[in-house]
């Protein structure tokens, strides 16, 4: 498989989970959140604790061995510009314009009405890691930090 064939199949898993309001799936562990995506030999599980602040792990399996993972923690930085709610909505409609170009890493940048979202990465689906942003009036109010890349036996 090549890169840009894995990349494809994590920006649909991504799109068709938490942006595309996807399965909700029994929790993993003890008050995790669970979004679940499958198509034929390829499963994918988003797992996250929190709300407003929030750690996660997403993990992509073909059959039954893990071969991608990504880790997040994303907060609210200024609740008096920003709430969970409308970062969430944020998020998601930028996400939904990032994986129609068919990606979910490199620079991105869109403007809604809650706010400036902002994404940068370095790195290749093999190897990366890069923080999202949403700015309100010129100021970060909410950021992500993420990481990850293959999972190799």
């Amino acid at each position: 498989m090549t890169a840009a064939e894995l990349n494809a199949i994590i920006v649909k898993a991504k799109a068709m989970s938490y942006v595309g309001g996807g399965d909700r799936a029994r929790p993993s562990r003890p008050g995790s959140h669970d979004l679940s995506w499958s198509e034929g030999e390829w499963h994918y599980l988003d797992s996250y604790f929190g709300g407003t602040d929030f750690l996660g792990q997403e993990v992509l399996w073909r059959g039954y061995e893990p071969v991608w993972a990504m880790s997040y923690y994303g907060q609210v930085l200024r609740p008096d510009l920003i709430d969970a709610e409308r970062a969430g909505a944020t998020i998601k409609a930028a996400l939904a314009s990032m994986y129609a170009e068919g990606r979910f890493l490199g620079g991105f940048e869109w403007t809604g009405p809650f706010g400036r979202y902002v994404d940068r990465s370095e790195g290749d689906v093999a190897s990366f890691r890069g923080r999202e942003v949403i700015e309100v009036e010129g100021t970060e109010a909410y950021a992500l930090d993420y990481f990850g890349g293959l999972v190799k036996p």
